[in-house]
C-alpha cells in the first residue's frame, strides 16, 4: 500500500496539510461521495491541485477550476532521433515562428473547424466568446504549458503538449462560478446539483471547453509534426482538469479531477515532469488501490516553490526578489543536454519535484511503459 490514510482521505505521496484541509472542505458537502489526492498534490483554488472528488448528482464548477480541460496530448512520430537530435535549435526556432505562445496569444493561422459549429455555442453568454475561441485556437498559453520533443527509451520520437481551452475556459469559468454565487475568497466549493438549468448550461459549456481543448492540442501536434516532414504512429490524449460521469462502486458518480489524470484499467495517459525532466507514458492498473484513487493518478511531478517565491515580483521592468534564477534554470538544462526556447524562473524545474520520486507512489495503480527523455522544450517568456 502506497497510500495514507490522513484524516479519513486516502492520500499518495507527502500529505499537504493546506491541501489536504481544502479537500476536506470539499468533502464536508452533502453531494461528495468520496476523494483522493495524488501524489503530486499541492495547495490550489478551493479544490486542491492533484485532488479528485465524487459527487451524486452534482458538479462542482469550482472543482473543474478556470483551465477547463487543460491537458496533454504525446504523439510518436517516425522520424530519427539523429534528426531531431542534429537539427534540435531551429526545429525550436521554427516552433515558436509557427505556434504561438503567451498569455492573450492568438493563431494567425487559426483553422475553420467543427466544434464552431456545435449548437452550445447558443447558451447565450457562450457567443460572445466564440470569436476568442476562434482566434485562439491551436495557441499554447502561459505558465506551465508547453511544446517538448522527447526520446524514449526505445530510441523513438515523441512530440508532447501541454494546454488546455485557454481563454474559453477561463470566460466560462468565471461566469458559471459567479452566477452560482461563488465569491473570490470562498474556501467551499460552488456546487450544482445537476439537474438544476443552470447546471445542465455548465456542463454543456465544459464539454465545448473540452472539445476546443482537444482540437487546439491536436492542430499543434498536427502542425509541427507537419513541419518536421514526419507521421503520427500513436498518439496519447487526456484531459486533466475536467469532470467526467463513471460508474464506482455500482454507482454513477460525476467525478471531478482537478490535476489529476484518468487512469482507468489498460488506458493510456501521458504525464510531463518539469521542463528538466522526464515524462512518462503510463497505463493504469485494476487494482484496490486503483479504486481508492478513483481511477486517477498524477498530471505531473507537483509544484514545491510557488511562482512569486521563485520568480519574485517586476516593478518598473525590474526583478526585486525570487529565489530561482534565469542562471540556475539554463544551467540545469544545459547539463542535461536539453535545448529551451522560452521559460521562466518560476517552471525551472527547481521549482517541481522529480517525477521518478512521485511515479513511485503510484507503483500499484499504473505501470510505466515508456519513459521520455527531453531533447527540445518551448514555453512562453
Amino acid at each position: 500500500m502506497t497510500f495514507v490514510l490522513h484524516e479519513s482521505i486516502p492520500v499518495w505521496g507527502i500529505p499537504n496539510t493546506n491541501a489536504v484541509a481544502q479537500l476536506k472542505n470539499c468533502l464536508e458537502h452533502e453531494r461528495a461521495v468520496s476523494g483522493a489526492l495524488m501524489a503530486d498534490h499541492h495547495l490550489g483554488y478551493i479544490q486542491p491541485i492533484g485532488g479528485i472528488i465524487a459527487y451524486e448528482d452534482a458538479i462542482s464548477p469550482t472543482g473543474v477550476g478556470y483551465d477547463i480541460a487543460c491537458g496533454n496530448k504525446a504523439v510518436r512520430l517516425d522520424i530519427s532521433a539523429e534528426e531531431i537530435r542534429n537539427n534540435i535549435s531551429k526545429i525550436l526556432k521554427d516552433i515558436t515562428k509557427n505556434i504561438s505562445f503567451g498569455v492573450g496569444g492568438t493563431n494567425k493561422n487559426a483553422p475553420e473547424h467543427d466544434l464552431f459549429h456545435d449548437n452550445t455555442w447558443k447558451i447565450k453568454p457562450l457567443l460572445k466568446w466564440k470569436k476568442l475561441a476562434a482566434n485562439q485556437l491551436g495557441t499554447i498559453g502561459g505558465g506551465n504549458h508547453y511544446v517538448d520533443l522527447f526520446v524514449d527509451n526505445k530510441n523513438r520520437i515523441w512530440l508532447g503538449v501541454h494546454f488546455g481551452s485557454r481563454g474559453l475556459g477561463y470566460q466560462i469559468a468565471t461566469h458559471y462560478i459567479k452566477a452560482a454565487g461563488g465569491k473570490p475568497n470562498d474556501i467551499y466549493p460552488v456546487v450544482l446539483d445537476v439537474n438544476d438549468n443552470l447546471a445542465q448550461d455548465y456542463l454543456a459549456a465544459m464539454k465545448l471547453a473540452g472539445k476546443y481543448a482537444y482540437a487546439g492540442r491536436n492542430w499543434v501536434c498536427n502542425k509541427i509534426t507537419s513541419m518536421l516532414g514526419a507521421n503520427i504512429l500513436e498518439e496519447i490524449h487526456n484531459h486533466h482538469n475536467y469532470a467526467w460521469y463513471e460508474k464506482h462502486n455500482h454507482k454513477h458518480l460525476w467525478i471531478v479531477r482537478k490535476g489529476a489524470t484518468p487512469a482507468h484499467p489498460q488506458q493510456k495517459c501521458f504525464i510531463g515532469g518539469s521542463m528538466g525532466d522526464i515524462s512518462v507514458i503510463v497505463k493504469g492498473l485494476d487494482s484496490l488501490e486503483s479504486k481508492k484513487a478513483l481511477h486517477s493518478t498524477i498530471h505531473g511531478a507537483g509544484r514545491v516553490i510557488s511562482r512569486t517565491k521563485a520568480a519574485g515580483k517586476y516593478r518598473s521592468g525590474k526583478r526585486i526578489g525570487g529565489t530561482i534564477s534565469y542562471n540556475m534554470m539554463h544551467k540545469w538544462m544545459k547539463d542535461k543536454n536539453i535545448h529551451l526556447e522560452g521559460g521562466s524562473p518560476d517552471e525551472s524545474p527547481h521549482c517541481y519535484r522529480r517525477l521518478e520520486d512521485v511515479l513511485e507512489y503510484h507503483k500499484p495503480t499504473i505501470q510505466v511503459t515508456d519513459t521520455l527523455y527531453p531533447v527540445g522544450v518551448v514555453m512562453s517568456h
